[in-house]
């Protein structure tokens, strides 16, 4: 079955988008402490798809060794794992774009991975400048991987949710039929 991971800074929200995209309140473990996730942690979706919680990165309250080991963990993952359709990049949308994000996408670029971005934290941010976000994000996303899709994304208000299980769909069909086409 094909595997849809989420990969982002710790703290962006995606356990939070997990849950509310399966609808589910605790099927991915949501923290306010940066870090918490340190597995990879592999969701059901019945026999459609995987879903994929990645640690976080770019926390610096934990161990050179403990980055060094997660960067190695996802790194390897987002590298060689053959069922991987795709990855849901969760960004803060106050914070899109660092360098630590800029270098998981060209880990994708390198690694022929399709991607689509969630600019989570919507909320936080008035609709005049969420959308001057999303506009400059866009604009950015596709000179970074041709094809990558962006989007907001506010789990607290359940924003952007029909949007956000669409490209997950489409992640996993078009890895699908990549897998079916000759060649």
């Amino acid at each position: 079955m094909p595997e849809i991971a989420f990969a982002g800074r710790s703290n962006a929200g995606k356990s939070s988008a997990i849950n509310t995209l399966t609808g589910r309140h605790r099927l991915a473990f949501v923290s306010k402490t940066p870090g918490r996730t340190q597995l990879i942690n592999f969701f059901s979706l019945g026999d459609v798809a995987y879903l994929v919680d990645l640690p976080g990165y770019g926390f610096a309250g934990v161990p050179a060794a403990v980055r060094a080991h997660w960067d190695s963990l996802v790194g390897g993952y987002v590298a060689e794992r053959p069922s991987l359709a795709g990855v849901v990049i969760v960004m803060d949308a106050r914070h899109p774009l660092t360098p630590l994000d800029e270098r998981l996408i060209d880990w994708l670029r390198q690694s022929r991975r399709a991607a689509h971005i969630l600019l989570t934290k919507a909320d936080k941010l008035s609709r005049q400048a969420a959308l001057a976000t999303l506009a400059r994000v866009r604009a950015r996303a596709d000179g970074l991987l041709p094809g990558m899709t962006v989007q907001l994304f506010s789990s607290l208000k359940r924003d952007g949710v029909a949007e956000a299980i669409e490209a997950l769909s489409r992640l996993a069909r078009d890895a699908g039929a990549k897998n079916k086409s000759p060649g």
